[in-house]
């Protein structure tokens, strides 16, 4: 997107980017199902908004792929399917390990305190008494763990890259694992991924992080295939 100009209304893209952060956050939780046609008079009047900010918020949806153009029809929220699925999973392991490699190269100590404190907050969230505020607050740490190992490679577009495919991945998560305690249930608390990283033990760390992502993705594999079969059974 152009960066704005002078004569750009500064209101409008304030309203925007709070329009995309509304929009984005139903298709990431599953309030806005996949496949669901977006009617934009419909979302102007319950988003207060004008349609020009609503037109640029959902243009950076599909930029994200969480929005998809249909020809003469309009827009309508990416729907799901396991081939996506297994192309989001790929892609995100290839850019955070990327990222994370680029990190133990370039990182430095502020780097590896990152990595650390977001370690201690996501193991301290695993310790929370069970809860819908304790699942909200397990998924920030769990984010903000895999944007502090991402951090320290010095290449912008590569961290929105990694964050955009999380952020795909999390959707899965949440329409095919609606219970909030089913989605964490043994995960991994990934003190191995961070010791190894700020131990500079680049090929392990990065192994660790491809297990780590590859193994959380199979779960959600295996749920689409048995709700997709459930779907066309008769």
């Amino acid at each position: 997107m152009a960066p704005a100009t002078p004569s750009s209304e500064p209101g409008k893209l304030t309203r925007a980017s709070r329009v995309a952060a509304e929009l984005r956050g139903e298709i990431l939780q599953g309030g806005l199902r996949p496949g669901a046609k977006l009617n934009l008079d419909q979302l102007r009047e319950r988003l207060e908004v004008s349609l020009s900010p609503l037109r640029e918020a959902i243009s950076r949806l599909v930029a994200e792929g969480l929005v998809e153009i249909e020809d003469q029809r309009g827009f309508r929220v990416a729907p799901v399917s396991e081939q996506n699925l297994t192309e989001i999973i790929e892609m995100r392991a290839d850019l955070e390990c990327l990222a994370l490699g680029l990190s133990i190269e370039r990182g430095d100590i502020d780097w590896e305190s990152r990595v650390l404190s977001a370690l201690h907050t996501l193991q301290r969230m695993n310790q929370e008494p069970a809860g819908a505020r304790a699942h909200d607050k397990r998924a920030a740490a769990h984010a903000a763990f895999h944007e502090a190992l991402a951090s320290g490679c010095a290449r912008a577009t590569l961290i929105r890259l990694c964050t955009s495919f999380y952020d795909q991945n999390r959707r899965y998560m949440n329409i095919l694992f609606p219970d909030p305690g089913e989605r964490w249930r043994g995960a991994d608390d990934h003190g191995a991924i961070a010791q190894a990283a700020v131990g500079r033990k680049k090929g392990l760390a990065v192994e660790l992080l491809r297990q780590d992502i590859e193994q959380a993705g199979a779960p959600l594999a295996a749920r689409l295939v048995e709700t997709e079969k459930r779907q066309t059974t008769p």
